[in-house]
């Protein structure tokens, strides 16, 4: 199971968060059957809605992170909840492109750069707070960051990486790495932050070495002193259940529901996230249809 850690600077200027996303990210290829370069796409927005998700401090809380710039690869949807668990799916799995001069997975031309991200934040109180901001580049990590910067005024900085072997995409190796620098930081305190900013490794690099996580934000923080905030295993979760898939059925007209079955008499509804099927008899059809139509005439009355 994979983990991710939260700390911060003994004098509160600075927080950072790292995760090793491996498992996350392997369970995500095998269920969407991924191509190498969508599996990049989709591991890295998951890598980052899960630290994201550890931010909300609420366990029943959920982020939801979406990316669309007009690539190939179509949406790209993460979902996290308040303890890093995370889902999602990319559009179009099967797309595979060229790599790029340096021997990269092209992610940023798989996604896009034409359209935006958007970060859904639920807290289960009220209206879910919104924003959205133009891709930059469509790599992940730096429209993260610029999210941050623009929507949320937060100087971030975001790695996230996702290695995939060329010559057997099932064997991954993914991680993040997400620092934050907080009000009351002191300008030498960012000097400092800077300068080990640019002396850092991707986060697959350091894990490739056998680092943990504690060891690649303490590395990322050098020089400071440094308490853990909390730590949590987590891992690719769905959440959806056959009473999920009725109540959304139960919006659908009762003629459209009921029409839903084939010549078998059953009808069949994957989740998009797990591709877990819900079957459906004909009679499963007329009772939700049923049920439905008798709560619209007593909202109505």
């Amino acid at each position: 199971m994979d983990k991710v850690l939260r700390c911060i600077t003994s004098n509160g200027g600075i927080m950072a968060a790292a995760i090793d996303s491996t498992y996350i990210v392997a369970t995500a290829q095998q269920i969407h059957h991924t191509s190498a370069v969508a599996t990049a796409a989709l591991g890295r927005l998951l890598t980052a809605s899960s630290m994201m998700g550890t931010m909300l401090k609420k366990s029943d809380a959920s982020i939801t992170l979406k990316m669309n710039g007009g690539g190939p690869l179509g949406s790209v949807v993460a979902i996290a909840d308040g303890k890093g668990n995370c889902r999602g799916y990319v559009e179009h799995p099967e797309v595979e492109l060229p790599l790029k001069s340096n021997g990269k997975l092209d992610v940023g031309k798989g996604i896009g750069s034409d359209g935006l991200l958007g970060v859904i934040r639920d807290y289960g109180e009220g209206n879910p707070y919104s924003g959205q901001v133009e891709l930059q580049t469509g790599e992940v990590a730096e429209d993260i960051t610029h999210y941050y910067a623009v929507s949320e005024q937060i100087p971030t900085v975001c790695a996230l990486g996702v290695l995939v072997d060329k010559r057997d995409i099932r064997q991954i190796l993914a991680g993040g790495l997400l620092i934050q620098v907080l009000p009351g930081a002191e300008e030498s305190d960012i000097a400092k932050l800077e300068e080990n900013v640019n002396q850092l490794n991707s986060v697959t690099s350091m894990l490739a070495k056998g680092m943990n996580i504690e060891e690649i934000c303490r590395t990322a923080l050098n020089g400071f002193d440094v308490e853990v905030l909390d730590e949590y295993s987590v891992s690719y979760a769905c959440n959806c259940s056959m009473e999920r898939v009725e109540r959304a059925l139960s919006t659908l007209k009762p003629e459209e529901l009921c029409s839903l079955a084939d010549e078998t008499g059953y009808a069949e509804v994957k989740c998009q996230y797990c591709n877990h099927a819900y079957r459906l008899s004909v009679n499963d059809l007329k009772r939700i249809a049923e049920s439905s139509h008798a709560k619209q005439n007593m909202e109505k009355n």
